[in-house]
C-alpha cells in the first residue's frame, strides 16, 4: 500500500491551482474546508500517482459542474408517496455512530428490489444520502466527537439474497463507478452480515479480484455481525437486522419506524427529506411534479468494476445451473418412487 507523503500532498496541491474558478468553488463542497484531506484521498484512489490522481479529481469536479451535484440536496423526490416507495424499494439508513464517531451506514443488499421507479431516481437519492453524508453529517459528527471525521463504516446485509437479483448488477455497477470515480476512500469499513450461501460462493470468486485497499475493508461476519460489531460501536447504533440473531428472511423490512433506518419514518430520512424540501424552498426552486428525476450522468464502469460484475453474473449463472440439475434430480428420483408404489 503506497504511503502517502507530504511531498506528495504539495506537489498535488501545487497541480490543483491552475483550475479554473468553477472547479475550485466546487471542489469547496468536496473537501468542506479540508482540501488535503480530499487531496489524500483522490491520491489513494490512484496509488500516490499524482498525473492519475489530478486527472481524476478534475474529472470528478467537472461532473459535478454538468450534473448540478452542488445543488441536488435542493431537488426533491415529490411527492412523498412515490418517495416512499423508492425508500422501501432501496434499503439504505444510518443507524447511528461507531465509538470513534463515524457514522454507521446499512445497506439492505438481499432486499433491495429497485422496482419502484426508474434508474435516475435510485441514482439521485443515493447520490443525495453521500452529500447530506458529507456536507451535514460528517462537520456535525466532527463538532459533537471533537475529533475530525470525514468518512463512514458501512454494514451489508444480505438477507434474502438470490439468484434472481443478477439484473440488478446493471444499476449496481453504476452506483459502484460514481462512488469510485467522485466519492473516493469515503467508507472505512464494510461489514457484511447474514450472508447465504450465494454469497459465499460467490466472495471466494470474487475476493481476489478487489483491489488490494479495497479487500482489506472488507468483514464476512458470522450470523449478524453483533458480537463483533459491539466493539466498536453502541447497541444502540446497531442496525435493526443486526439486532437480533434470529434475523432471518424478510427481517430487513420489520421493526417499527424509529428502529428501521431503511423506513422514510426513521428519523435519518426525515431529516435528509426535511432539509431537501427546505434547501428547494429557500431557492425557490421547488417544481411540484409527481414524476420529475434529476438526470445525472452515468460514468463508464471501471474495467475492474465490469470484470467483477461480468465474474459475479458467471457464478450466478452456474449456480442457477446446479439447482436446475438438482432440481431435475429431485424430480427423477420422486418419480420413480410414485411409479414404485
Amino acid at each position: 500500500m503506497v504511503i502517502i507523503s507530504e511531498d506528495l500532498i504539495k506537489q498535488f496541491q501545487n497541480s490543483m491551482e491552475s483550475i479554473d474558478e468553477p472547479l475550485q468553488n466546487t471542489f469547496e463542497n468536496v473537501h468542506q474546508g479540508c482540501p488535503n484531506e480530499a487531496l489524500v484521498r483522490f491520491l489513494k484512489a490512484r496509488d500516490g500517482n499524482i498525473p492519475k490522481a489530478h486527472k481524476m479529481l478534475v474529472d470528478s469536479l467537472e461532473w459535478r459542474i454538468q450534473n448540478e451535484i452542488d445543488d441536488i440536496l435542493s431537488k426533491p423526490i415529490n411527492p412523498a408517496d412515490f418517495y416512499r416507495g423508492v425508500r422501501d424499494s432501496q434499503l439504505i439508513g444510518m443507524s447511528g455512530y461507531t465509538k470513534e464517531g463515524r457514522p454507521v451506514f446499512a445497506v439492505g443488499v438481499g432486499l433491495s428490489t429497485y422496482d419502484k421507479a426508474s434508474i435516475h431516481y435510485y441514482v439521485q437519492s443515493h447520490i443525495q444520502i453521500n452529500e447530506y453524508r458529507d456536507r451535514i453529517i460528517a462537520p456535525a459528527a466532527t463538532k459533537k466527537f471533537e475529533r475530525h471525521i470525514s468518512t463512514c463504516i458501512k454494514i451489508l446485509d444480505m438477507t434474502g439474497l438470490k439468484i434472481s437479483q443478477l439484473s440488478q448488477l446493471k444499476f449496481l455497477t453504476v452506483i459502484s463507478s460514481i462512488d469510485d470515480l467522485n466519492y473516493p476512500e469515503k467508507t472505512d469499513a464494510y461489514y457484511i452480515v447474514n450472508a447465504p450461501y450465494i454469497f459465499s460462493a460467490c466472495w471466494k470468486v470474487v475476493r481476489p479480484l478487489l483491489q488490494e485497499r479495497t479487500r482489506k475493508k472488507v468483514q464476512v461476519l458470522s450470523g449478524c455481525g453483533k458480537d463483533e460489531l459491539l466493539k466498536i460501536m453502541d447497541y444502540d447504533s446497531l442496525p435493526h437486522f443486526c439486532k437480533n440473531e434470529s434475523s432471518g428472511s424478510g427481517s430487513s423490512r420489520t421493526g417499527t419506524s424509529d428502529d428501521n433506518c431503511f423506513s422514510l419514518d426513521h428519523g435519518f430520512h426525515q431529516e435528509l427529506y426535511n432539509y431537501i424540501n427546505h434547501q428547494a424552498e429557500a431557492l425557490e426552486s421547488r417544481v411540484m411534479v409527481s414524476h420529475k428525476s434529476f438526470h445525472v450522468a452515468f460514468p463508464e464502469p471501471d474495467p475492474d468494476d465490469e470484470k467483477i460484475a461480468q465474474t459475479i453474473e458467471s457464478e450466478f449463472q452456474k449456480l442457477s445451473d446446479q439447482n436446475e440439475a438438482a432440481d431435475k434430480l429431485d424430480g427423477l428420483a420422486t418419480n420413480k418412487d410414485e411409479k414404485k408404489k
